[in-house]
């Protein structure tokens, strides 16, 4: 039995990966050239995929940079993070665990890191240090890097994922000062900066009042077209001895607003349930398996949020736009102006409705289907027949 062509829930294969071959040129651009860059995006629009193909790229073509991947969602705290940037650099720096533990001991002029092998020291290496001496010379880590970089002649190229997670450890406004103050002198070192949450990224790096406003390039990373979703759409049928036609393929990424994890969830459920050609009845019957593996997070969805976002909601859904008129606020039973602006504040940090050209929309597409069925009891398979 052949393997689906679609993924969703991780970043995607290389196979899998499709038409974003500006902002791959840009970023590997950015990156090679020394251009520190931050991505911004709603979750789920793909960005940690660009990245990892991005860097799988750099790896195969310039053998003098070393890259460098942290994901910050399960870092809970300043001093985890620093010792994970701490190891994830030194085990970068060489394929030798002994350079490893030399690197560690050589490296620090104030703070003394205790090294920690396992069986297996290529995957169980890890460095830990002193708190309070850790609190007083942070920067030695966060400069660390460079150092490496000028004493073997390399670059390195570091990502972080869920970057905005900083802002909630413990005294973080200090901890971003420094970062910002000793990562911006760095020559040597490329950072690569995103995070799925929208309106907090957007924050931290178009603030001005933020340290890390203007640290470099940002990259607001766009939808795919439907077009170029049709074009792989097809394909990947294809590379897998199947069809759908032009027609069908179009139904998937329209339904889904282009949503890139929505279209390869709802491309892998009709590819799943197609033998040969994909019609409208598997679309059908995988747009209903589609909204009702995702009904329990929606009704849990639903159920956290008070009346009057509920109501916001509705109004959004049915493109209103004057939120605070009287006559929208009477209608969707909005209360006050502040209301509105409050639960407007709470959805947009939530990640449930962002904001596109000075019009509010929900983030999740196949959510506006299931929440219009439930509460205004429209069929979403009528967009199909």
């Amino acid at each position: 039995m052949k393997k689906s062509p679609f993924i969703y829930g991780s970043t995607v294969s290389f196979d899998s990966f499709t038409n974003r071959e500006n902002e791959s040129e840009k970023l590997y651009n950015n990156l090679t050239q020394g251009v520190n860059t931050t991505i911004i995006s709603p979750r789920r629009w793909g960005k940690s995929s660009l990245v990892e193909k991005v860097l799988n790229d750099i790896n195969q073509k310039e053998k003098n940079i070393k890259t460098i991947s942290i994901d910050l969602f399960a870092i809970s705290g300043e001093e985890e993070f620093l010792e994970v940037f701490a190891r994830e650099i030194i085990k970068a720096s060489s394929t030798k665990w002994e350079d490893w533990v030399k690197s560690g001991k050589e490296l620090f002029k104030h703070l003394i890191p205790k090294i920690n092998m396992g069986i297996d020291p290529t995957n169980d290496f890890s460095i830990n240090f002193n708190w309070e001496e850790l609190k007083k010379h942070k920067d030695e880590i966060l400069n660390l890097s460079e150092s490496i970089a000028k004493k073997k002649n390399i670059k390195f190229i570091i990502s972080l994922d869920e970057f905005q997670n900083i802002a909630n450890y413990s005294g973080f406004e200090l901890l971003e000062k420094r970062m910002r103050a000793n990562w911006q002198r760095h020559k040597n070192v490329t950072y690569c900066l995103y995070g799925s949450k929208k309106h907090m990224m957007t924050e931290i790096f178009n603030n001005p009042s933020k340290p890390f406003y203007r640290f470099g390039d940002i990259i607001l990373l766009k939808k795919i077209t439907t077009e170029n979703w049709i074009k792989f759409i097809k394909k990947s049928f294809k590379n897998t001895d199947k069809n759908i036609s032009d027609k069908n393929a179009a139904l998937i990424p329209e339904l889904m607003k282009n949503h890139s994890w929505y279209v390869q969830q709802f491309s892998h459920y009709v590819w799943q349930k197609s033998e040969n050609i994909a019609s409208k009845n598997e679309i059908i019957n995988a747009l209903n398996e589609l909204i009702y593996a995702n009904t329990p997070l929606y009704q849990k969805e639903v159920e956290s949020i008070s009346h009057t976002q509920l109501n916001l909601i509705k109004a959004i859904i049915h493109r209103e736009t004057q939120f605070t008129s009287n006559t929208v606020m009477q209608k969707y039973k909005l209360g006050t102006p502040q209301n509105v602006s409050k639960n407007k504040k709470n959805l947009i940090k939530n990640d449930i409705i962002h904001e596109v050209e000075g019009i509010y929309e929900l983030l999740d597409p196949a959510f506006e289907l299931w929440f219009l069925k439930q509460f205004y009891n429209k069929d979403y398979l009528l967009k199909i027949k």
